[in-house]
């Protein structure tokens, strides 16, 4: 219906049909190794797992990938990697060629390559920050603990419900693009174009267009609008998705407060009646600027170009550090590899 895979009159039934199945099948294999993992057969949730795998393997397949393309200039290596150390073996020039390795246009270069290791580098500082509460027992003197309450309050959920929200926009905007063609309203929504004839399109105007992040600083010179227009929805979109969040998925600050209460810790120095109110100074807080991190950092990413988009490498480097903390912390329960760690 959105023509990804082509017009289905050129396609034909039996193709489609076709499509459908593998789409079926492939998805309830996804569930089916989800539930697997979630039975014990695994750290985490398998959906989780898959996301992180495909984005990380988009990394390195444009990093390494050994695919030859011409791009009228010559055959040329897809990698950005292996692109380098070809255009310094063909090229008699080193400079142009290592300045081509870094900032050749439509393939993977080195600068998305580093800007990627930055942002990663970056996601995985901020994982670090945090507020620790002082609590204790209130039923055993002398046991003393404290409540974490991380910057990232509420992890990736803030980008996940954004990226859900935009992707089913995209897809409602490509459908009605495709049959309604021309119709004022559809262009208000998104106006769609498929560059050289690729089987991919992308939005050009309308909604869609400032919705969508722009592809290299010179887009943002080129038009300050789309980039205003973008930042404002992801860092709006992030913050308020995430304060939402912690209301509906029971991590609100009168939740927390009643989860000490039946583990029978209070914070230090605060009455049971207080502790919410203390609790409140902190989490709605955490939540909203958190979730405003994560829609910047995504924001910084797509601007530098790294590679995948922002959305994906914020996803991979959240999903890859809550993996390493359930290793961590089932060793500490083992008392293997977490006590060395931590």
């Amino acid at each position: 219906m959105t023509g990804m895979y082509g017009e289905p009159a050129d396609l034909g039934a039996g193709i489609c049909l076709l499509i459908i199945i593998q789409l079926f099948c492939s998805g309830l294999i996804v569930l089916l190794l989800d539930e697997l993992l979630q039975k014990g057969y695994g750290l985490g949730s398998g959906i989780s797992l898959f996301i992180a795998t495909n984005i990380c393997e988009t990394i390195v397949w444009k990093a390494f990938s050994p695919t030859t393309i011409n791009t009228g200039r010559g055959t040329e290596f897809e990698g950005a990697v292996i692109a380098l150390f070809h255009l310094l073996a063909t090229r008699s020039d080193k400079v142009r060629a290592l300045r081509e390795a870094f900032y050749r246009q439509n393939l993977p270069n080195l600068m998305s390559l580093f800007s990627t290791i930055f942002v990663f580098a970056i996601v995985i500082y901020f994982q670090g920050f945090r507020v620790d509460l002082p609590i204790k027992s209130a039923r055993y003197r002398g046991q003393y603990s404290s409540y974490p309450i991380k910057l990232f309050y509420t992890s990736n959920i803030p980008i996940i419900l954004q990226s859900a929200l935009v992707s089913n926009l995209y897809v409602i905007s490509q459908m009605l693009a495709t049959r309604f063609s021309g119709n004022i309203i559809v262009n208000i929504l998104g106006v769609w174009s498929s560059p050289d004839n690729s089987a991919r399109a992308f939005p050009t105007a309308g909604l869609c267009y400032y919705l969508s992040p722009p592809e290299t600083f010179g887009h943002v010179i080129e038009d300050p609008v789309h980039a205003v227009a973008y930042i404002a929805f992801m860092l709006g979109s992030c913050a308020y998705f995430s304060k939402t969040w912690i209301d509906v998925s029971g991590s609100s600050a009168k939740d927390v407060a009643k989860q000490l209460k039946e583990q029978q810790m209070v914070m230090r120095g605060h009455r049971d009646k207080s502790m919410v109110h203390e609790l409140n100074r902190y989490i709605p807080t955490a939540a909203a600027f958190g979730g405003l991190c994560i829609g910047a950092l995504s924001v910084l990413a797509d601007f530098l170009g790294a590679i995948g988009s922002g959305t994906g490498i914020l996803l991979a480097v959240t999903i890859i550090y809550q993996y390493f903390e359930i290793f961590v912390k089932e060793q500490q329960e083992l008392g293997g590899m977490g006590t060395l760690l931590f």
